[in-house]
This record gives structure tokens, sequence and C-alpha cells, in this order.
């Protein structure tokens, strides 16, 4: 009756099913040929191998990344910060987004996006289900690394392919979006890093927020484009309001 949030509703589905196998897949994909026959085939071939993940493509074929190593304290400070706008092509990046690795290989990786992720009964039964303090976004990147901590692999196999009918860059700022995903990135950090480690990268994600609402603020009053600037300032004010401590009450219960 309401919208407790991705990670929950996956849960809930989840704790329904009854299969050898569980998956997750995104409203917004297609899959493509025998994608899902390939998985299941290759799960029962590798018996050490807890998560899946296929290849993701956009509607016009270009290939989504899709296979991670696990952040570092670094990544946490660049990756979808003002900083990753400024050096948009820089070595940290580059490793995190497995970038040395060809996309047509089959490889172990650390973790693999949820659009798409298949996993084990007896993984579930082991490391439990995904963190539902997470509300959406990092929940399958915490999942991942539990399953990791437990011995298990993480592969990414291209030769499965899903669409993916993600939304690519905009113009347009969506708090909602900013405040779900920079908080939960925050929780990671704080639930395997330390709270420290966390409160220290919340308060530096809220002083670039801070930052950018200068600046769109300033090009405001330079009058260039007022209308989006206007919108990014509203936007980045919720954002600055919501502390990024990922509690529900700071933003609508509703996808972005």
């Amino acid at each position: 009756s309401e919208n407790l949030g991705f990670t929950v509703a996956n849960n809930q589905a989840i704790a329904k099913s009854n299969g050898k196998y569980v998956l997750l897949l995104n409203c917004d994909t297609e899959v493509v040929g025998d994608a899902l026959v390939t998985m299941v085939a290759y799960m029962e071939e590798h018996s050490d191998v807890g998560v899946l993940g296929p290849q993701l493509r956009y509607p016009d074929g270009d290939i989504q990344s899709s296979r991670r190593r696990f952040p570092t304290m670094a990544i946490a400070y660049l990756e979808s910060t003002i900083l990753q706008q400024w050096f948009p092509d820089n070595s940290i990046l580059r490793r995190y987004y497995i970038v040395d690795v060809p996309d047509d290989a089959i490889q172990e990786v650390d973790w693999v996006v949820g659009a798409c992720l298949m996993t084990r009964r007896e993984i579930v039964d082991q490391v439990g289900l995904l963190d539902e303090g997470f509300f959406m976004y990092s929940e399958e990147l915490d999942w991942c690394y539990r399953i990791k901590q437990a011995g298990w692999k993480v592969v990414y196999l291209p030769a499965a392919v899903i669409i993916h009918y993600e939304g690519r860059s905009s113009a347009q700022v969506v708090p909602a979006r900013h405040i779900y995903f920079q908080s939960s990135k925050v929780r990671f950090f704080r639930k395997h890093c330390g709270m420290a480690s966390g409160e220290l990268l919340r308060v530096f994600l809220l002083a670039t927020y801070a930052f950018q609402l200068c600046e769109e603020a300033a090009k405001w009053l330079l009058g260039h484009k007022k209308e989006l600037r206007a919108e990014r300032v509203r936007a980045y004010w919720q954002v600055l309001r919501s502390g990024l401590t990922g509690r529900r009450r700071d933003v609508p219960a509703k996808r972005a």
C-alpha cells in the first residue's frame, strides 16, 4: 500500500520466492534471447559462483558499465561528485569501473549492478536478505560485499545480454536521486569502514552541494539560464536540508 523503497520491495519478492536461484531484474529491462537460460547454465556449471551479472546494454546497443571493483574512500569522494565533473577521466575511477579488462571477457569482479543480478537460494539463507537500511542504491554493492566475505565469487558474464532502459545524463537535477544515492554511499562506508569515515564523507558531500548551490546562484544572478539555475538551486537546497542522513522522511517516498 506504500512505497517502502527498492530494497524492501525486492526483499518482499525474495521472501515469496522458492526457486533454486533468485534473480533481481529491474522493470526497465528487456531480456535478450536466452540470457537467463545462459546465466542459470553458468551457475549450474560453477558451484563456487555466488552472484552472476550479465552484460547490460543501452537500447541503442552501447554497453552500459555494470561491473565494479569495491570502492575505496578515494572513490567515495570522486564518484558522482563535483570532483568527477572536474576530473572525469582519471586512473582511480578507471580502475573502479574495470576499464582495464575488456567488456566481452568473462571475469571475476567485486560486484555487479543490481539491474540484473542472479544469486543462489542457499546464499540468501547464509548471508541474509538485502540490507533494508539502503532505501535504494548501494544495496547490491553491500550484498555482494557480504557474499564475497562469505567466500563466494561474483562473476560478470557477457554472453548473457540485458537491455537496460536507464536514463542517460540530463541537464536537470533530480534531488531525490542525489539524496538516495549519496546517503546510501555514506551508509555503506559507515557500515564497512567505520562511523568516522562515513561521517567525514557525509560532511564532504554536503560541502560539495553547498558549493554547487552557490555556483548556480551566482549564475542566476548573472542572468545565465535563470530558470535552469533556479531549479538547480532548489534541488541542491533540498539535498542540503536532507543532511544525507538516509532517513526516509527526508525525501518523498517515490522512485526517482
